[in-house]
């Protein structure tokens, strides 16, 4: 009893301290609805701001490597095992492909994560680091899915890719995400892309969408505050019912028609 009691008291604590860091760092500027859910992180995955376990990105929040990691250790993980799948790696084309084991427990069937990496959708400051990046974002999604973790981590967003340069044309090679409208801001309109890519959907209905839910008549005119509330609700929404969500895209398969 005294132990969950003071285990009780300890996430409280942490709880203060995640909305008090959270507060600090972004000047006031949080809406209600972000400090909502990141109660309801600490509270049930015991992640810390000030530990690095999440971070707060583009109007969202992230959880980390590291993060993930503390949280297979507190709740004592048995084992994760990577392997690189051959047969999609090019290593002259620094292009990797990893597939990783989570076991939860010694007679855990496992949890299966797959990540890739190439110079086209990772960070310039790990550009040449491919490998490593497709390994932990194996890991990552591994761990996510064996823990119950919704969110996306920051090591397997493709958003923070700028355009790379083609060796041996010099042309400029687009970072993954052309061809949505990025009203100005690239990175959040490739964290839309990683979503798309992420949960498979529909690039065409997904900007119908948008455009719906920000009550304009293309994603384009859509202010960035839309934009980043579409953003955030379609991750939140693929994450906790992706069947929900392709039912709510398979209404905008047909064009509506017009209003008297």
């Amino acid at each position: 009893m005294k132990q969950e009691q003071a285990s009780v008291k300890n996430i409280e604590s942490l709880v203060r301290q995640n909305v008090r860091l959270a507060k600090r760092m972004a000047a006031g500027r949080l809406r209600p609805v972000l400090l909502h859910r990141l109660r309801d992180l600490t509270t049930e995955f015991r992640l810390s701001l000030a530990l690095g376990d999440l971070l707060y990105l583009e109007g969202g929040w992230y959880v980390t490597h590291a993060g993930l990691l503390r949280l297979a250790h507190r709740n004592r993980c048995s084992g994760i095992r990577v392997q690189p799948l051959r047969e999609f790696c090019d290593a002259a084309a620094s292009r990797w492909v990893f597939k990783a084991t989570v076991y939860k427990s010694a007679h855990s069937k496992g949890f299966v994560g797959f990540g890739d990496a190439e110079p086209s959708n990772v960070s310039s400051l790990v550009r040449g680091a491919e490998m490593r990046v497709a390994e932990t974002r194996a890991v990552n999604r591994a761990l996510r899915k064996a823990y119950g973790i919704g969110l996306c981590s920051v090591e397997e967003l493709g958003s923070l890719a700028a355009p790379v340069e083609n060796t041996r044309t010099r042309e400029k090679v687009p970072a993954a995400g052309k061809g949505i409208p990025s009203n100005g801001q690239p990175r959040l309109r490739d964290r839309l892309c990683q979503l798309i890519r992420q949960y498979q959907l529909d690039p065409t209905l997904v900007k119908r969408y948008a455009a719906d839910f920000c009550g304009t008549e293309t994603l384009r005119e859509a202010s960035r505050d839309l934009v980043e509330g579409f953003v955030n609700h379609l991750a939140e929404s693929a994450a906790k019912d992706r069947a929900g969500l392709l039912c709510q895209l398979n209404s905008y398969a047909q064009p509506q028609e017009a209003k008297p």
